[in-house]
């Protein structure tokens, strides 16, 4: 072979060489980048546009902020996100909270939403920031006295001192809605604005004769209060339940199971849904998420209360007395094509 010859071989073999090994760095640079791509859109599947999700629930021992506690660290750990409750007044501070757009989510009982949208009661003007995502669980009307009050039926009240909830909390409403459905008003009893813990202390102490401590069952401060005293939970009858509702759609009629609270029997009584609402201001996106993984959460939800074994996917939709958000609905139709 002449050193001509030899020299051309050579810078074929180095021509040849060069462009594999340009191929193989575009084929690498290409997979790094969809790699790369790949990643960052799983990262941005596990990402909320807003970076804060408060949730405005009650008072701190009560059902709604046992719950909310375990699904904002749902939230934490799902997203990365700063997810936490606030204790509040409850349901009709929590509308007013998400129409100042001080919260993001809360939950609510569906009277104080129904009046919310209405814009009635608490409310001079219908709150349009108001979406919902779920109906939840029942909530029991709670009245308990004491077994030598002689107070055992709704119609007992009168004249009585009773603790109707903190001011303009959901429980007081339905405490007002119901005294009027049996043609009294707070003139006719005396009337404390006490919270769960408060109420409890206050009938412990003799201060109250009776309170409402509406609530998902069973109520914490009521099992408290049961140790040591004679507890007595007040009937309501339901004939009288159905006949308020067709007014105030919202309630229904239920019973307080036997041994809820040491009692023998079972407790006629009015319930009123829970809702969990958003603010409308949240993306479709977002809220199917927080959507997503409320239901995904239901087993956590269910260890940390009682009260959280009501609420399910099939009966979410159930009683919704706002609109419901496009991120929710989103959420439902993908379950119904499933």
């Amino acid at each position: 072979m002449t050193k001509k010859s030899f020299k051309t071989k050579a810078s074929l073999l180095a021509t040849v060489l060069l462009a594999s090994s340009l191929g193989l760095s575009a084929c690498s640079n290409e997979s790094d980048t969809n790699s790369a791509a790949d990643s960052e859109a799983a990262v941005s599947a596990d990402k909320l546009q807003t970076k804060f999700v408060t949730l405005a629930t009650g008072g701190a021992s009560g059902p709604y902020n046992i719950i909310g506690t375990s699904l904002t660290e749902a939230y934490n750990a799902t997203y990365g996100v700063n997810s936490k409750t606030q204790t509040t007044g409850a349901s009709v501070e929590n509308m007013n909270l998400i129409d100042q757009g001080k919260v993001e989510m809360a939950f609510a009982m569906s009277d104080v939403v129904n009046d919310a949208v209405l814009g009635r009661n608490n409310f001079n003007a219908p709150i349009t920031k108001v979406q919902q995502v779920a109906a939840l669980y029942p909530n029991y009307v709670q009245i308990v006295t004491s077994k030598k009050s002689g107070i055992k039926n709704f119609e007992d009240l009168k004249g009585k001192r009773i603790a109707v909830g903190a001011q303009n909390s959901g429980v007081e409403v339905n405490a007002r809605n119901l005294l009027q459905g049996f043609g009294m008003t707070y003139d006719d009893v005396k009337v404390d604005y006490l919270g769960y813990a408060e109420a409890a202390d206050a009938l412990k102490s003799g201060k109250l004769d009776a309170a409402f401590l509406t609530s998902g069952l069973p109520n914490s401060s009521l099992m408290e209060l049961q140790q040591g005293f004679d507890l007595q939970l007040v009937s309501i009858d339901p004939a009288k339940v159905a006949e308020i509702a067709q007014d105030e759609t919202y309630f229904t009629a239920k019973e307080i199971p036997a041994g809820t609270y040491g009692n023998e029997t079972a407790i006629p009584t009015a319930a009123i849904m829970n809702a969990l609402v958003v603010s409308s201001d949240m993306s479709e996106d977002d809220v199917y998420k927080l959507t997503k993984t409320f239901f995904e959460s239901l087993d956590k939800l269910k260890t940390a209360h009682q009260a959280a074994a009501d609420i399910s996917l099939e009966n979410a939709q159930q009683g919704m007395v706002a609109p419901v958000h496009p991120g929710a609905q989103k959420y439902y139709d993908e379950q119904v094509a499933q």
